[in-house]
C-alpha cells in the first residue's frame, strides 16, 4: 500500500474494505454506509489511485497472493460503449453517404467486474 502523504482520517484498511463493499455491492458512492468513513474522502483517493495506477498494482497483487479472484461474470454492451459508423444506424442520409471521418466513436471498453475470495476447502 502507498504511504499517506498526510494524517488522515481514514486509513488504507478501512478504505480497501469501503473499496470492496462498493465493489461487491454496486452501491453508489453516496450510498456507502458511515462506517466505512465519508464517502466523498474514500472516492477522492480511489479516484486519485486510479487515475496514476495505484489501484490496478494493489488488485494484481491481492490476486498473484490468492487472496482474492477476479472474474468478469458479467459484461453490459450498451450504446454508450459501441460506437458503429453513422451509415450502420440505418438512418435516412440527407446528402450521400457519410464518411468514416464523422462518425465519433473512440470510447475506451468499460467492464464491470467483481474480486472475490478463493473458495477455501
Amino acid at each position: 500500500m502507498p504511504t499517506q502523504r498526510k494524517k488522515s482520517t481514514i486509513s488504507n484498511y478501512d478504505f480497501m474494505r469501503a473499496l470492496l463493499y462498493i465493489i461487491e455491492n454496486g452501491c453508489k458512492w453516496r450510498a456507502l454506509p458511515k462506517e466505512y468513513g465519508n464517502w466523498h474522502t474514500i472516492y477522492v483517493r480511489f479516484n486519485r489511485w486510479s487515475k496514476n495506477g495505484t489501484i490496478d498494482k494493489i488488485f494484481e497483487e491481492l490476486q498473484n497472493k490468492n487472496i482474492i479472484e477476479i472474474r468478469t461474470e458479467i459484461i453490459c454492451l450498451d450504446s454508450t460503449s459501441i460506437k458503429v459508423h453513422p451509415d450502420a444506424a440505418g438512418a435516412e442520409k440527407s446528402n450521400g453517404e457519410q464518411s468514416i471521418g464523422r462518425s465519433k466513436g473512440g470510447s475506451p471498453q468499460r467492464f464491470i467486474w467483481l474480486p472475490r475470495l478463493p473458495n477455501m476447502h
